[in-house]
């Protein structure tokens, strides 16, 4: 659910990265609210602060390239070398 959530966020501003991302950031209040009251897995909690990593500091075409990536988005993503996969 917060990973969906988190993807459909991001493609509604995915011509905004300034937006979008400041709706990443009320995200990871959300996350960290839920996480704290046993509301979320450790490894969901992970999972959801690695992307949003990613996506509060893309320029704005690696916005775009990030919310293309499929594997970005396929839960258990574990992250890479830090740029989004080239397809």
């Amino acid at each position: 659910m917060w990973l969906i959530e988190l993807q459909e966020i991001c493609e509604k501003e995915y011509q905004n990265p300034a937006a979008g991302q400041a709706l990443v950031r009320e995200m990871q209040i959300e996350w960290n609210e839920a996480h704290s009251r046993g509301e979320m897995s450790d490894e969901l909690f992970q999972g959801l602060d690695r992307r949003a990593f990613r996506l509060l500091r893309a320029t704005p075409e690696e916005w775009l390239r990030w919310l293309d990536d499929i594997e970005f988005w396929k839960p258990g993503w574990r992250g890479d070398d830090g740029t989004p996969n080239a397809e």
